[in-house]
């Protein structure tokens, strides 16, 4: 039988060691959480596009943000109108400004967040590290759709817009880096 000194010690060696276990597994586990649901306007990777194309129109406004990389990057469009279910295709621009190469990972979101859960992407160029040279342009394509889906939520009924931002780190700044974090 356990003594109630034993049984104390235990208690506290192994609270803190699971609250550590905790807060390492925090982050992966919040990015998988966001995924999934489309929380905190997260977007959903999808493997196939729907076959249903509604006649509701919604409009794609493509936001590109820097923090801290010697990039100058954009939307080579600003905005596109697409039906729910419709593929749509952007383009972005990333050009390395400094005299070196620069490795950078981009990351995105979507506004409102609610729509989070209903803007799929098919092929995008975020979490993933890449190299650009000095001077050196790249064009990034993006393929996305509104599910359908959303047109049966009258939560939805007031979106007309939603929101494509992309914000590109250097990969040692992204804040995934420090945890060893998957770039998937």
């Amino acid at each position: 039988m356990m003594t109630r000194n034993l049984r104390t010690a235990l208690l506290f060696v192994g609270i803190p060691l699971v609250m550590l276990g905790l807060s390492f597994a925090s982050k992966p586990l919040y990015d998988t959480f966001c995924r999934v649901t489309g929380f905190g306007g997260t977007t959903r990777i999808a493997e196939a596009a729907p076959s249903d194309v509604l006649d509701r129109a919604v409009t794609i406004r493509f936001d590109a943000n820097v923090n801290g990389a010697p990039l100058r990057f954009r939307p080579l469009e600003r905005s596109h109108e697409i039906r729910l279910g419709e593929h749509g295709l952007a383009f972005y621009e990333a050009t390395n400004t400094s005299d070196h190469p620069i490795s950078v990972i981009a990351s995105y979101n979507v506004t409102p967040h609610r729509a989070g859960p209903y803007f799929n992407k098919l092929e995008c160029f975020c979490f993933e590290e890449r190299v650009i040279g000095p001077g050196e342009t790249k064009t990034l394509p993006v393929v996305f759709f509104v599910d359908p889906y959303m047109d049966e939520k009258p939560l939805m009924d007031d979106v007309r817009t939603i929101t494509l931002s992309y914000t590109f780190f250097e990969a040692a700044d992204w804040p995934g880096a420090s945890n060893g974090a998957s770039l998937d």
